[in-house]
């Protein structure tokens, strides 16, 4: 089912009678921007202090067990209201933007952040929300509610990666009649990336290099941003993840030195909101590089995942 309309009524509604809302969509419409080249990749700065809630928000376990979940439905503002997306889900205005259109899609239900049980929903949200591109940060990447499951949506055409990826070097890992696994390491950062007319296929895919990915230890699942959007004029799924090796840089903070980043998807798509204007100015394409080869895990890293990967697959039927 489209859910475009249902969710162009509630953004309308959202930003007319949600006075915080509507204020940080209008800061939003006049944000500062600039361009940074990667050579084969973009990045787009964003300076938005709404984001500071988010970048500096604390994700230790015992700063979790004092606050208040704000992804229930009995700790949310009155004004926040929300759609029911078939009987698991919410889909919710994200009051702190970082998208001209930004969507929050929670679980009804407290839940701990894990991708693994829910690659379908991620897939059939996508499917849902053609114009939007549905992204998942893991509970150790960018997650600023780890304990709460959720994805995010952002409107198509304002991240970098999704219409830079088809120009891309893709290293088949696996295909078949209905689409395919492949690893690319020329945008500044390693990443999979999937492409299928089947949600079985990419499924299959998906799971699989969760099960070969590391877990970090005393995690459930490893370290991982996702990005998925649907080809309406193709008909496929595009599907991409981001394996990670660190939450934050070693220079996260506030102060001279410091930057105040806390990249997650959206940033690994190469649209980085920045909190502060001195980070803002700070930022150069050496640094973002700099900053991707520490958070991103290497194709050196990755080299025995891409092995097992490649040989698990010759040894199956074709999907």
């Amino acid at each position: 089912m489209d859910y475009s309309r249902t969710i162009d009524r509630l953004i309308t509604r959202q930003l007319r009678d949600w006075d915080v809302a509507g204020a940080n969509y209008a800061a939003l419409a006049d944000a500062v921007t600039r361009s940074l080249s990667l050579g084969e990749s973009t990045v787009t700065l964003q300076f938005n202090p709404e984001r500071r809630i988010s970048s500096a928000a604390a994700i230790d376990k015992e700063s979790l067990a004092r606050r208040k979940c704000f992804l229930c439905r009995e700790h949310q503002p009155a004004k926040q209201k929300a759609v029911l997306w078939g009987e698991r889900y919410k889909i919710q205005v994200n009051p702190y933007p970082i998208f001209s259109r930004h969507l929050t899609i929670a679980d009804l239900h407290h839940a701990p952040q894990r991708l693994s049980g829910r690659v379908g929903d991620m897939l059939q949200l996508a499917n849902a929300l053609p114009d939007f591109v549905v992204f998942y940060n893991g509970p150790q990447c960018g997650a600023s509610a780890p304990d709460h499951a959720h994805f995010q949506a952002g409107a198509k055409g304002e991240m970098p990666l999704p219409d830079e990826l088809g120009h891309a070097t893709t290293h088949l890992l696996a295909d078949g009649d209905e689409g395919f696994i492949g690893f690319v390491d020329m945008l500044g950062r390693s990443l999979f990336t999937i492409e299928t007319s089947t949600q079985r296929a990419a499924e299959r895919y998906a799971l699989r290099l969760l099960e070969l990915l590391p877990v970090p230890a005393g995690a459930e699942e490893p370290m991982v941003n996702a990005l998925c959007w649907w080809d309406t004029t193709d008909r496929l799924w595009h599907l991409v993840v981001f394996p990670r090796c660190k939450h934050r840089p070693a220079c996260y903070g506030e102060g001279e030195g410091h930057l105040l980043l806390s990249p997650g998807a959206v940033d690994m798509g190469g649209l980085w909101a920045v909190p502060e204007f001195e980070d803002f100015n700070a930022l150069s394409p050496e640094l973002i590089l700099a900053l991707y080869g520490e958070l991103c895990m290497s194709r050196e890293n990755l080299a025995p995942v891409i092995t097992s990967f490649t040989q698990h697959w010759e040894d199956l039927a074709p999907i």
